[in-house]
């Protein structure tokens, strides 16, 4: 991942509401969910939620899928997981570390949000 590509990602992830939206997607998997589920469950009106989905999605962080009448986002574990990468690429100058996985978790944990 190039820096203008990873700095994009963490642009996008800086917003609180984005933020919140990237967790939920990550957390409801290869299934995603739909607009309106995700605005109930976060409590966001549909505008700013389309708002936002449009932003992460001009990063590549969130996918979305037609399924019959409905969308389906979810988030791109790819994109993701190149970002970690990018983090992780000169970890603690060779140094046992914590893994992507392992790092992932940890930063997706509620009180670190």
């Amino acid at each position: 991942m190039e820096d203008s590509q990873a700095a994009s990602c963490f642009a996008a992830l800086a917003h609180p509401v984005r933020l919140r939206v990237f967790r939920a997607l990550v957390v409801a998997g290869a299934e995603g969910l739909t607009p309106g589920a995700l605005a109930q469950s976060l409590g966001l009106p549909a505008a700013t939620l389309s708002f936002h989905l449009k932003e992460l999605m001009h990063t590549g962080l969130v996918l979305a899928q037609r399924s019959g009448r409905h969308i389906h986002y979810r988030a791109a574990l790819e994109r993701m997981n190149a970002l970690l990468a990018y983090l992780t690429e000169h970890c603690c100058q060779g140094q046992s570390c914590l893994s992507p996985p392992s790092l992932l978790c940890h930063l997706l944990e509620p009180e670190h949000g």
